[in-house]
């Protein structure tokens, strides 16, 4: 199923796997018209299936990722590049160590930096002079986080060193081995650098992401919900299995 919602283009799929497939071929489609594009890259559980199609489409000879400049959207901060849940080490698991992206081209925000507000306008700098992201790649998170734009009382515009909010900590802690272990704080592009992205797929499964995705596409434009911001970004792509999507159709339906 294909829904226009207000310019929104909306995709709703049949299970995780579908979602996945999908999110590759628009990610692929970009590579083969834009050799040298610039794609903004998330991390979590979400994104790992499309990325395992792209290294599959990769494999078969399909793209190519050797102009391909990528830009990560955030990292724990105090967590070495090494550690296995650092965002750095996930890209490099599900991604980067199985293509021929140049290593050179690969920019990740460096969570262990003695200077993080220099690190911070470095990033932004190198984000603006690759001509800003022409594909930002998000999740969103169960409290309206993209990246690690936490609920707050405004946009944070730029790369900022961010105090996670405990919904995230406790949603991320699967990934470790205690709720203790969790980063208390990251390092995230900010709302200004999504929203300069030429174009914005968003990927989400699960009847836990159910209400924020409506509350997102048809509630007020807030920085309580970040992503509700992408309400006013003229290219965005909604990929959703039916799960996520329950509330977003009946609305839609009921709209009708």
């Amino acid at each position: 199923m294909k829904i226009n919602y207000q310019g929104i283009q909306i995709y709703v799929k049949d299970d995780y796997d579908s979602v996945s497939k999908k999110a590759a071929q628009i990610i692929a489609a970009q590579m083969i018209l834009k050799e040298d594009s610039v794609i903004g890259f998330a991390t979590g559980s979400t994104p790992e299936g499309t990325y395992k199609n792209l290294v599959r489409m990769y494999k078969e000879g399909k793209i190519n990722f050797s102009g391909i400049t990528s830009f990560n959207l955030d990292e724990y901060y105090c967590i070495d590049p090494k550690n296995k849940q650092s965002y750095a080490y996930y890209m490099n698991k599900h991604l980067f160590d199985h293509v021929n992206i140049v290593r050179d081209n690969i920019h990740i925000p460096n969570g262990m930096s003695d200077d993080v507000e220099t690190e911070c306008k470095k990033y932004d700098k190198k984000i603006a002079e690759s001509g800003h992201i022409d594909m930002q790649i998000l999740g969103i998170g169960k409290n309206g986080h993209i990246g690690f734009n936490e609920p707050d009382l405004r946009f944070e515009a730029g790369t900022h060193l961010v105090e996670l909010d405990l919904a995230t900590i406790e949603e991320n802690s699967r990934f470790f081995e205690s709720l203790e272990d969790v980063p208390k704080k990251a390092i995230s592009m900010g709302i200004r650098n999504i929203m300069h992205s030429k174009k914005i797929i968003l990927i989400a499964n699960g009847d836990n992401k159910s209400k924020i995705l409506e509350e997102m596409l048809f509630g007020d434009i807030t920085p309580n919900v970040p992503a509700s911001i992408l309400q006013l970004h003229n290219n965005v792509t909604l990929i959703l299995d039916k799960k996520a999507a329950k509330y977003v159709i009946e609305r839609l339906v009921d709209n009708k």
